[in-house]
């Protein structure tokens, strides 16, 4: 929570941002796309690094990272200040995310889904508090305010440390005890299906994050611009829908558990794209309210898919955790730059349109194995 409140901050401030450093929608993108792509890049080598040599302070250090990056964005005096500011940020979120959901992996028992859901309700829950804190503290008095969420980032540092040593402690009993086959725990798939499954996932974690980057990024000037709402509303109706989407990340977990993960896969893809559909065509009380319902329903795919791909490959948590969050957040940058680009070229509204078709790639979800009644006849 702590972690993805201060990322949330940035996009929160685009609008001042914009305004202080006179930047065009393609600059604005080209930010989003300098911290994304900077964890997208790092993450599946960090992980690959932690699954040979696990390094239980590694969260604390990303911490460090983040704060860094945080101060830097409060003082910065240029655009180019603000890109090496958001790399550090990006280093930090790297680090944090493969180790922070093998942590969540090691704690969770046979509720891998739901121990999965709860993590990402943290750094959801964080998204959208850190708009709504944006609009009251950083928006109202300037950029340097920013700085006040170096408090967060502290306190996440401590908290880190302390689980840090239950990560070590962890390692160490697990050292005492002789090793699990983690060979019997795989799916019985070929290598090519285990490969196709992987590309499919990946493909809805596609869809999944450019629409999320449509609306995190440009959900605000889409509704200032259609609308003629102030910054302020723009930034609480953000708020709701991010609320939304920490919600639906806890259901998506839950429900994957018990009813299987490829189902809620399917729903929570293909079933957003009736309401992303008729978006544009909306007046702004429906556009609040189908925003709510998108919100629930799409963000209800990342912890079913990634458990699902952590038991498709059960001895490489740490690279499938950094290759599908390292993925999304690549695509969620790039999604955000490009957007950008047509944003400027043609109009905001037209942005939204285009999105709005995105959830219908949810159809190839039927391709998939269904791992868990393999699991059961092995």
């Amino acid at each position: 929570m702590l972690n993805d409140l201060i990322q949330a901050v940035l996009p929160a401030v685009y609008p001042l941002i914009k305004t202080n450093f006179s930047l065009s929608f393609s600059q604005i993108g080209v930010i989003t796309l300098t911290v994304q792509t900077t964890a997208s890049l790092l993450q599946p080598f960090v992980g690959i690094y932690a699954d040979k040599n696990p390094r239980p302070y590694f969260l604390a250090v990303a911490m460090v990272f983040v704060l860094a990056g945080l101060i830097f964005v409060s003082f910065a005096p240029s655009y180019g200040a603000i890109l090496v500011a958001v790399c550090l940020m990006g280093i930090g979120s790297a680090i944090f995310h493969p180790e922070a959901s093998r942590v969540a992996y090691m704690a969770a028992g046979d509720r891998r889904g739901l121990a999965q859901s709860i993590f990402q309700l943290g750094g959801n829950t964080g998204s959208a508090i850190g708009p709504l804190l944006a609009a009251l503290i950083v928006m109202p008095y300037g950029q340097y305010n920013i700085i006040w969420f170096g408090i967060a980032a502290i306190a996440g540092f401590l908290i880190l440390i302390q689980i840090g040593n239950w990560y070590k402690g962890h390692l160490n009993l697990k050292a005492a005890r002789p090793t699990l086959n983690v060979e019997a725990e795989k799916p019985n798939l070929s290598s090519r299906k285990v490969a196709f499954s992987v590309f499919i996932l990946l493909m809805l974690i596609f869809s999944k994050y450019v629409y999320l980057a449509s609306m995190t990024s440009y959900f605000t000037f889409y509704l200032i611009d259609k609308f003629h709402v102030s910054v302020e509303s723009s930034q609480i109706h953000l708020f709701i829908f991010l609320a939304a989407v920490a919600v639906g990340t806890v259901l998506g977990g839950s429900l994957g558990d018990k009813y299987g993960r490829k189902y809620i896969i399917w729903i929570s893809i293909l079933g957003a794209a009736p309401f992303t559909l008729m978006l544009p065509y909306a007046n702004l009380f429906w556009t609040g309210v189908l925003s709510v319902l998108i919100g629930v329903i799409i963000s209800s795919a990342f912890s079913a898919i990634l458990v699902y791909a952590q038991e498709l490959m059960p001895g490489k948590i740490g690279m499938i955790s950094g290759l599908f969050f390292g993925f999304a957040f690549g695509m969620g940058g790039l999604g955000s730059a490009v957007l950008g680009v047509i944003a400027d070229h043609t109009s905001i509204n037209y942005v939204f349109w285009i999105c709005s078709f995105l959830p219908l790639i949810g159809i190839i979800t039927g391709l998939l194995p269904n791992i868990e009644n393999k699991r059961t006849r092995i």
